[in-house]
């Protein structure tokens, strides 16, 4: 019969044997576990190297609506007509009608004059007319009796002559003298200053008692009459852009006093040269003012409003490529592929450019273009603009 030991040696390498390849399995399970893990990792990160490589781009669709610029300009308010008054006879001012802010209407009285030495030249001038009247009547009977008498031979034809030349002389001096009463009293009409057309009183010069003398002879302006329902600004455009400015070309004006409020004018009228000192054109713009919010003498900001140019695409500045090949936009295609396209410049409007040529309306311009970006690379379109590039649109004008 064996000893226990010896029974008992197989059942205890058994029992040792079972623990360790069980050991065995699960650090086999670890390191394949781990490789293929690893293997996964190295993929994805393969993956992510790759999709890191192809850069995101954001495209914008040129276009011709909203490409347009603006540039702002100084100029002053002035009335649509002003008319100072003058006076045309001299004296002294009798009394006056109408203050500064006045409102008036056409012929309505302004102020009298007080004119003495006018008067007394009307009373002499109408006795002087008298006296000629007087010796005309009795040089035309003189000469009707001279006359009858001649044709008896009692008289001889040279008096006869006579008498008649002195009527003729005598009826050429009440035409002088009549034509001096109706100057004088033409100006004694000058006596009241009117107002020559609707509108308000912007100055008043003069006052009662005040010393008149006329305006030829160094006076000067009694009252001011201006038309404010109309205003008018003048304003010279460099002489660049006068060409995208044509008569009809709609204004935004602001002015000091009413900085929340927007007023909207017309360029009226080109003067149709250039200044040679300034290199502009004088332009005029018609500003409506029926409400009476804008006042003659007024600074303003002037904003004209450009329009695009018919042919030309308007893109960001930051899509150009500047480069040894010269100018280029790049463009992406339907399958996400790059096309670089050569192009010319026809305004450059600061956050927009305008593209003479080398676009089309239907290209999907590369808004940023990454570093090194070439033919056929491939990108990632991350979003599309809503809107094509340009300058917000005008805001409508606020009259209160």
């Amino acid at each position: 019969m064996p000893p226990p030991d010896e029974i008992n040696k197989p059942m205890t390498v058994s029992r040792l044997r079972l623990p360790g390849i069980i050991f065995v399995l699960v650090v086999a399970a670890i390191v394949i576990y781990g490789v293929i893990a690893r293997a996964a990792q190295g993929s994805r990160l393969k993956e992510l190297t790759e999709e890191q490589a192809v850069p995101n781009v954001a495209v914008v669709t040129p276009s011709r609506v909203e490409n347009q610029t603006g540039f702002d300009l100084p100029g002053r308010l002035e009335a649509f007509t002003r008319a100072p008054i003058y006076a045309r006879v001299p004296g002294y001012l009798k009394s006056w009608k109408h203050d500064i802010g006045s409102k008036v209407k056409a012929g309505e009285l302004l102020a009298e004059i007080d004119t003495p030495d006018i008067d007394q030249q009307l009373r002499q001038a109408r006795a002087a007319l008298a006296a000629a009247q007087a010796n005309a009547k009795l040089s035309e009977i003189t000469a009707k009796r001279w006359q009858s008498l001649s044709e008896t031979d009692a008289v001889s034809k040279q008096d006869v002559d006579q008498r008649t030349f002195t009527y003729d002389a005598n009826v050429a001096q009440v035409k002088a003298a009549q034509a001096d009463v109706d100057r004088l009293v033409a100006d004694e009409g000058f006596k009241r200053l009117t107002a020559p057309f609707d509108g308000v009183v912007t100055a008043r010069q003069t006052d009662i008692g005040q010393l008149i003398n006329v305006g030829s002879a160094g006076g000067g302006e009694l009252f001011v009459v201006s038309e404010t329902a109309k205003l008018r600004v003048y304003v010279n455009v460099p002489q660049n852009d006068v060409p995208n400015v044509p008569p009809g070309t709609k204004t935004l004006i602001r002015v000091p006093e009413h900085p929340d409020k927007t007023y909207y004018g017309t360029v009226e009228a080109s003067a149709g040269a250039v200044v040679p000192s300034s290199g502009t054109t004088l332009m005029q713009i018609i500003v409506d003012n029926s409400s009476g919010e804008l006042m003659p003498g007024d600074y303003a900001s002037i904003r004209l409003q450009a329009p695009a140019a018919a042919t030309a695409l308007g893109v960001p500045s930051s899509a150009l490529i500047f480069d040894a090949k010269g100018l280029s936009v790049a463009t992406v295609d339907g399958s996400d592929h790059v096309h670089l396209k050569p192009v010319t410049l026809n305004r450059d409007l600061g956050a927009v450019v305008e593209i003479a040529t080398g676009l089309t309306a239907n290209d999907q311009v590369i808004q940023i273009p990454p570093d090194g970006i070439a033919n056929g690379d491939v990108v990632h379109v991350v979003g599309k603009a809503a809107a094509a590039a340009g300058t917000p649109p005008v805001p409508q004008a606020d009259h209160g």
